[in-house]
This record gives structure tokens, C-alpha cells and sequence, in this order.
């Protein structure tokens, strides 16, 4: 698996590293229940951390990217119904939290709407 961490960018490596294994995941280049390295042979690699790889993968875990056997190591997770899942539930949440907070329905929206325009500020 080949990967790039630009030390430069304004983006942490962590990210770099958690962005690109997502990307590829999602785009089936690298396929569900594909082993990944472990996190002192990817560190390794790329001139990093452990720490900084180890991140990444904790992320890509919440994220529900990749799942985590102990031994068996880290392995691509079939993402597809696990991110829409989970993107569900956060909204869920949301959702939740605002009624409890007194926001009116449309103040909720409002604030929803920002947040996703922050996120994806090319759309």
C-alpha cells in the first residue's frame, strides 16, 4: 500500500494518512477485509510516529473504515452501510440535542445546513 505524507502540508499527517485509506476504501482500491500493516511497519515506512499512524487507524475505526482484531490486525471494514449508519445516528443526535436545547426547528436546520457548508465548502 503505497501512501505519502506531505510534512509540509497544513493538513496533519494523521489526517493525510487517515484521508487517503478512507478514500480508498470507499473507492474499492483497497477491498473489504484487505490487512493492513501494522502501525510500527506503516510508521516505519513513512518516517513517522507510531503514535501518528496509531491515530489514523483510531480514527478510521470510529469512522467505521476499518475494524480492529487485536492479533488479527487491522482490516478494511465493508464501509458502505457502516457510514451510512453512522452518519444517521450523528444526525440522530443532533437532532436530539437541539430539541432538548429549546431550538426551533428551522434554528436546528439553520445550524445543520452551516455546519455541512463548512464541511464541504466545494458544494
Amino acid at each position: 500500500m503505497q501512501l505519502s505524507v506531505d510534512p509540509a502540508a497544513a493538513t496533519p499527517p494523521y489526517e493525510q494518512i487517515r484521508a487517503q485509506i478512507a478514500e480508498r476504501a470507499r473507492s474499492g482500491e483497497l477491498p473489504t477485509g484487505l490487512r493492513l500493516p501494522t502501525v510500527r511497519a506503516l510508521a516505519e515506512e513513512l518516517g513517522l510516529a507510531a503514535g501518528t499512524v496509531a491515530r489514523a487507524y483510531r480514527e478510521l475505526e470510529a469512522d467505521g473504515v476499518v475494524e480492529t482484531h487485536g492479533r488479527g490486525g487491522t482490516l478494511i471494514a465493508a464501509t458502505g452501510d457502516t457510514a451510512h449508519r453512522l452518519a444517521a445516528a450523528a444526525a440522530t443526535e443532533y437532532a436530539e440535542r437541539a430539541k432538548r436545547l429549546g431550538l426551533a426547528r428551522e434554528d436546528a436546520l439553520a445550524a445543520a445546513v452551516a455546519a455541512l457548508r463548512l464541511a464541504y465548502p466545494e458544494g
